[in-house]
């Protein structure tokens, strides 16, 4: 188990996947990355490494992905045509209806996004934030020394997302890089409530979202 081997640098991850693999084994609790997180954290203290920890929360996300770019990037991982076609058309002309102060509204055609409480929606969900993790991430000279010959540039939880870093410079062009690609599939980041965590630098820049400054704190509390 990669987590375990981190004080060894041995294995990037099971069956030889990459560091960032370990995310997305859907075997793998919330509670795994947390003690993965943990171990960072206290190796960066122990070795006097700078470490920056951008915590991303995207806004409405299960709400916000555009289908048709859903549907490239489908095709993109390999799923079949027809198949591509039966999930497409189990979305054309779906509609909703909401209570409204006890009233049921009339219904109304929803365009973006994906089924709420759908076995398939998380499946579809999670491969979108894997692009954006991979095109975001894409020069790989932005993670953290994850063995001696490969870098973790971010570590996921569900719908959510941790980059990491060493510098403030390498975090600030993958956060600008997140937003970007995120962007470009209909999804956008929670200004409010993405966090900065820094350890083991002086560094008082603050990491910025198109323009704004994200908040640093001195613990985040995940999936509130």
């Amino acid at each position: 188990m990669a987590p375990r081997q981190i004080n060894s640098g041995k294995a990037t991850g099971p069956n030889n996947l990459p560091a960032e693999a370990l995310k997305s084994d859907i075997e793998r609790s919330c509670t795994d990355r947390i003690a993965t997180l943990r171990i960072i954290v206290e190796q960066s203290v122990e070795w006097n490494s700078s470490l920056y920890i951008n915590f991303i929360d995207y806004e409405k996300a299960f709400d916000s992905v555009d289908r048709r770019t859903l549907w490239k990037l489908l095709r993109h991982y390999g799923v079949t045509e027809k198949i591509v076609n039966i999930i497409r058309n189990s979305y054309d002309g779906l509609q909703c209806k909401v209570v409204h102060r006890g009233h049921l509204t009339d219904a109304f055609q929803v365009r973006t996004g994906v089924r709420q409480g759908c076995l398939l929606s998380p499946f579809l969900f999670l491969l979108v934030v894997d692009w954006i993790r991979r095109t975001s991430t894409s020069e790989g000279k932005h993670g953290i020394q994850w063995t001696s010959r490969n870098q973790l540039d971010d570590l996921d939880f569900a719908d959510e997302l941790a980059l990491l870093s060493h510098t403030h410079e390498q975090m600030q062009t993958k956060t600008a890089s997140m937003v970007a690609v995120s962007a470009s599939v209909g999804l956008s980041i929670h200004k409010g409530k993405t966090k900065v965590l820094k350890f083991k630098t002086k560094n008082s820049n603050p990491i910025t979202l198109d323009g704004e400054t994200l908040e640093n704190v001195e613990s985040f509390t995940y999936l509130v």
